[in-house]
C-alpha cells in the first residue's frame, strides 16, 4: 500500500462510496494491479509521482485484481494493468499498460484540473533562461506576500545586482537581521557583490594575462584575473591564481589572497568541491 494521502485500496464493498460518489467531487484514476504483474509494479512509481504532483486533483484507487476479482469482472478488465479515469460518477477515460509518464498526464490533464507551478521555480528557470526582469516581477510578487522569506530576499538582491542595481542589492543585504546576515545565503550573497563592485574597476584579461606571461609571480595580475574568473565563475581557476599569489607573495595587500579566498569559499559553500580541495591547500601552505 503506498504511503500517499491521495491513493487508497479500493473494494467491491467501498468501490460506490470511495470511487463512484467521490468521484462527483473529485476525479478518480482506478488502477486495476496485481502483485505477480511487472508493468503494473513499473506503474506504481510513476502514479505515485504524479499523485503527489497534483496534490488531491485525483486520486488513485487500487484494485487488486486477486483479491478482488467480483469486482475486476464488474468493471469489465481483460488485462493488467488496466486504468480507468472515473469522473461525475462515469468512466471518461483510461489506459492499457504502463505507459510513460507523459502520455499518462495527458490523460490526466483532459479531465483534472493540471498542477499548480511553484512560483520560485518558475522564476529560477526564467532566470536560468536569461530573462532577469520576469524572474523578477515574481520573486517580488512573492517578497510582497512574504517579507521574511530568506530564500526570496537573497534572490532578489542577487538578482538587483546582475541587473546593474548594485545599490539595491546591497541595501536589501544590510536590511537582514544580524542573525540572517550570519547565514550562508546571506554570507554568499555579500562575497559575490563585493566581487561583482571589484570586477568593473578591474584591467581587461588580455592584459592582465600578457602581464603574467612576463612575469608569472606579478602579484597585482594574478589577484585582478583572479577576480574576474570569481565574476565568471571560473571558481578553480580563480581559486588557483589566488593560491599561487600566497605562494609568491603572501603579505600583498596585507594578505589579500587569503582573504579573497576565503570571501569565495562563503559565496561557493562548504558543500563545493573546489571549496573543499583549495581550502585543504590554504591550509597546507598556512601550516
Amino acid at each position: 500500500m503506498s504511503s500517499s494521502p491521495f491513493i487508497f485500496d479500493a473494494t467491491m464493498e467501498n468501490f460506490q462510496d470511495k470511487v463512484m460518489q467521490a468521484s462527483m467531487q473529485t476525479p478518480v484514476l482506478v488502477d486495476v494491479w496485481a502483485d505477480w504483474c511487472a508493468p503494473c509494479k513499473q506503474l506504481l512509481p510513476v502514479l505515485e509521482k504524479l499523485s503527489n504532483e497534483y496534490q488531491g486533483r485525483f486520486l488513485i484507487a487500487k484494485v487488486n485484481a486477486d483479491q478482488q476479482q467480483e469486482l475486476v469482472a464488474s468493471l469489465g478488465v481483460k488485462s493488467l494493468p488496466t486504468l480507468i479515469l472515473v469522473k461525475n460518477g462515469q468512466a471518461v477515460d483510461g489506459f492499457n499498460g504502463a505507459l510513460p509518464e507523459g502520455e499518462i498526464r495527458a490523460v490526466l490533464d483532459k479531465h483534472v484540473e493540471p498542477p499548480q507551478e511553484d512560483p520560485y521555480e518558475t522564476a529560477h528557470q526564467l532566470w536560468e533562461e536569461g530573462d532577469v526582469e520576469g524572474a523578477l516581477g515574481i520573486l517580488t510578487e512573492m517578497n510582497q506576500k512574504d517579507p521574511e522569506n530568506l530564500k526570496v530576499l537573497i534572490d532578489l538582491a542577487q538578482l538587483k545586482a546582475e541587473a546593474g542595481d548594485m545599490e539595491t542589492a546591497e541595501s536589501i543585504l544590510e536590511s537582514l537581521p544580524p542573525e540572517e546576515k550570519l547565514q550562508p545565503q546571506a554570507r554568499q550573497l555579500a562575497a559575490r557583490l563585493k566581487f561583482m563592485k571589484q570586477a568593473g574597476e578591474l584591467p581587461p584579461v588580455a592584459e592582465l594575462e600578457k602581464t603574467l606571461e612576463g612575469n608569472p609571480k606579478d602579484p597585482a595580475a594574478l589577484h585582478q584575473l583572479a577576480l574576474h574568473h570569481v565574476i565568471r565563475e571560473n571558481n578553480a581557476e580563480a581559486m588557483d591564481l589566488l593560491i599561487r599569489l600566497i605562494q609568491a607573495e603572501p603579505d600583498y595587500k596585507d594578505g589579500i589572497a587569503k582573504i579573497t579566498l576565503v570571501e569565495l569559499f562563503d559565496k561557493l559553500g562548504n558543500t563545493n568541491p573546489d571549496v573543499r580541495s583549495y581550502r585543504r591547500k590554504l591550509y597546507t601552505l598556512m601550516h
